[in-house]
């Protein structure tokens, strides 16, 4: 990945990657095979949204991407298809908390092996990086962060909550169709009993985003060679895939109550929610099979 620049990139790329196939998760079933099989093209305007790509870089960029996502088809496909069918098995049976543990560490474990695979071309990344094109992200990172700070900071603890839910709405109405008011109502308490602070989550960001920023200039103010760049790229995917540990029990907390809602969600779904549930994810199910078996 010889001239791949990008900041966010070290954190979200392969997270990018690894959850493209999951798009599953937040399209409908239609929307799956065109979001994948467009990724490749997504990705680069995402990546050069970032950096600024000059003419030299782009076609390495674009020939990275599309290796990137050829393994990711043959290699990883038929592990989300198992996911879904184990999703399947536990929304008939009785859904706990283990296993939705379960399904996380799952999750997290796919998107490490693909931040392994990336590694090679994350670091000749690091190594391409100029320094305008550090600028230039900088201030994308700034932008971002400003655009989080008027959505998720500013405003009472009532209109936030507001905005959280019906974030979380939208996936569930997804999966298993419309909700009652009675529904909503229970849904509501569960969301709000979430711990509610966008100000870890933005300093968690601006603490990766300056990370980044530094081993990046690092790297070119030290001239550093391949075989000295690549343990700082892995820290820095070891960082990406975890959070702060000084608001450890805040991300954890958080988590938990997130999957307490999910467990909300499955425990009053009528039989009609949960049949709409398992019909759509039997879509997916098929759709990551015609993925799997095309060759692009």
């Amino acid at each position: 990945m010889k001239k791949f620049n990008t900041q966010e990139p070290f954190s979200q790329r392969f997270r990018v990657l690894c959850l493209v196939a999951m798009v599953a998760v937040l399209t409908a079933c239609s929307g799956i095979k065109l979001a994948y099989n467009q990724g490749d093209t997504l990705l680069y305007w995402w990546l050069d949204a970032y950096v600024d790509l000059d003419s030299e870089q782009a076609p390495e960029v674009k020939q990275d991407i599309k290796e990137l996502f050829k393994w990711h088809r043959q290699t990883q496909l038929k592990d989300y298809i198992h996911i879904l069918t184990n999703a399947q098995r536990q929304l008939a049976g009785n859904l706990s908390k283990a296993d939705l543990d379960a399904d996380y560490r799952d999750i997290i474990a796919r998107t490490e092996l693909l931040a392994q695979k990336a590694l090679p071309e994350l670091t000749d990344l690091a190594l391409s990086i100029k320094p305008e094109q550090l600028a230039h992200i900088e201030k994308k990172f700034e932008k971002n962060n400003e655009t989080f700070r008027k959505k998720f900071i500013r405003g009472s603890v009532e209109d936030l909550q507001e905005k959280r839910f019906k974030k979380s709405m939208e996936q569930f109405d997804l999966w298993f169709g419309d909700f009652s008011r009675d529904q909503e109502a229970i849904l509501r308490k569960a969301s709000d009993a979430r711990p509610l602070n966008n100000q870890i989550w933005l300093d968690d960001r601006i603490r990766r985003q300056q990370r980044i920023l530094t081993v990046l200039r690092k790297i070119d103010k030290e001239n550093l060679g391949k075989e000295a760049a690549a343990p700082l790229v892995q820290g820095l995917i070891k960082d990406m895939l975890a959070r702060g540990a000084e608001n450890k029990q805040f991300f954890d907390t958080s988590t938990d109550g997130t999957m307490q809602m999910i467990l909300t969600a499955v425990k009053i779904a009528t039989p009609e929610q949960k049949a709409h549930a398992q019909k759509r994810m039997q879509g997916w199910i098929s759709d990551f099979n015609t993925l799997a078996a095309e060759t692009k």
